[in-house]
């Protein structure tokens, strides 16, 4: 397995330095390098050249004739297109709707909904060891139902076919 190595330098114990001193005032060590592995692709790891520059200073560019490129492509073509018709999509099926103020009234009360119950639980879990009980709770429910349904090959199938009957109700599918 091939380890990351700092490279010598002129720039001697100024990391150490930079440790020691107050975070106000950071320092940079820009003749410090490490070396990286990186995949070649033929199994083996080729080292990658890594260096700390200020931004006042130029990055020092080292070439090395087996260290491997990687070419990089923008994809902001395929994204701009697949927005574009997600917005076409969606104005085509707000168009459809013919009850535009129901879907509002009701988006709205989601909304409501959703604040209220964010506001009930932070008011439940403010107050002191109503949390863990309510854990404990969780926890005794969760065991009985793994006892009860999941435990046992019988049992399994009766979830089964309850969840079934659950989704024909829901659907309103007849199951003969």
């Amino acid at each position: 397995m091939a380890a990351v190595a700092a490279a010598p330098s002129s720039c001697g114990s100024a990391l150490a330095a930079s440790a020691s001193s107050s975070s106000s005032s950071r320092r940079f060590c820009v003749g410090r390098s490490l070396r990286v592995p990186s995949y070649s692709g033929t199994g083996r790891f080729a080292p990658l050249s890594v260096r700390a520059t200020t931004s006042t200073e130029e990055p020092a560019t080292t070439t090395t004739t087996s260290t491997p490129t990687v070419s990089v492509t923008s994809t902001t073509e395929e994204t701009s297109l697949q927005t574009d018709e997600l917005i076409a999509d969606l104005k085509a099926k707000w168009d459809a709707i013919e009850n535009k103020t129901n879907v509002l009234i009701y988006g709205g009360g989601a909304l409501v909904a959703l604040w209220f119950s964010s506001t009930i639980v932070g008011a439940v879990n403010s107050v002191p060891l109503l949390p863990k009980v309510l854990e404990l709770v969780g926890l005794g429910y969760s065991g009985w139902f793994v006892y009860r349904y999941l435990l046992f090959k019988e049992s399994r199938k009766e979830l089964a076919v309850e969840i079934e009957e659950l989704k024909g109700k829901i659907t309103g599918a007849v199951k003969e």
